[in-house]
């Protein structure tokens, strides 16, 4: 088909083979991210979801809660291939709290396909404190509350699917740490009892992490668990 062209050329430039497949690659990268699929309330459930179960045991109740969290895979098999939280199950033998613990999941799952940045949650959930007294995990790590230790199961798995960056120590203060607490543990008599934490015994409620691992080390509490520092 001729094209007429009423006005003059005032220029012109020939498009080389390399400029011909840059443009086309662009084109299709620009269609390949057109067709990204973003987590959002409409996407369809799968017939088959990936799982994992979390175990929660607490003094409060003699049996053990199981925290069950399943991730849908998004763009699988492309380069942008994700793992997202789906929907949260939690079951026990003890229905004393049946109701809340339904009413939990179903609001979790709900923001969950929602979409967007959900780690909010941990946060909300950490928050929630049992006018009762909270209680100190295996390990020396002081929860609030149930619904607290139920938020802290929902970080763990966010973690490991890559939503967030957990924050540790770098190896240098990792290094320092380790020679902090060997210093510690050499200048005092070990007990022969078992302990439930794996920190010194002695050592303080750190404010930061919630772990009983504050110690006192060259005249300054520091703790061995995250590396917070009064002196710092």
């Amino acid at each position: 088909m001729a094209i007429k062209i009423d006005q003059k050329i005032a220029s012109y430039t020939v498009v080389t083979e390399e400029e011909e497949q840059a443009n086309a690659a662009l084109a299709n990268a620009q269609e390949q991210e057109s067709n990204i699929v973003q987590m959002h309330e409409k996407v369809a459930r799968p017939e088959m979801l990936f799982g994992s179960t979390y175990k929660i045991t607490t003094p409060l109740s003699d049996h053990a809660l199981y925290v069950t969290i399943n991730d849908i895979i998004l763009n699988q098999g492309t380069p942008h291939e994700v793992r997202r939280p789906f929907e949260v199950f939690i079951n026990s033998k003890n229905m004393d709290h049946f109701q809340w613990i339904v009413a939990l999941t179903r609001i979790i799952s709900a923001v969950f396909r929602k979409g967007g940045d959900v780690t909010f949650l941990v946060e909300e959930l950490r928050s929630v404190f049992d006018p009762s007294g909270g209680y100190f995990k295996k390990g020396g790590k002081f929860m609030p509350s149930l619904v607290a230790e139920i938020g802290d199961v929902i970080y763990c798995h966010l973690v490991m699917i890559g939503m967030i960056k957990e924050e540790a120590p770098s190896e240098h203060q990792q290094t320092i740490l380790d020679e902090k607490r060997q210093q510690f543990e050499s200048s005092i008599q070990m007990k022969d009892a078992e302990h439930n934490s794996e920190f010194p015994d002695g050592a303080q409620l750190c404010k930061k992490c919630s772990t009983k691992a504050m110690i006192q080390m060259d005249g300054c509490l520091t703790c061995l668990n995250c590396g917070d520092s009064k002196c710092s």
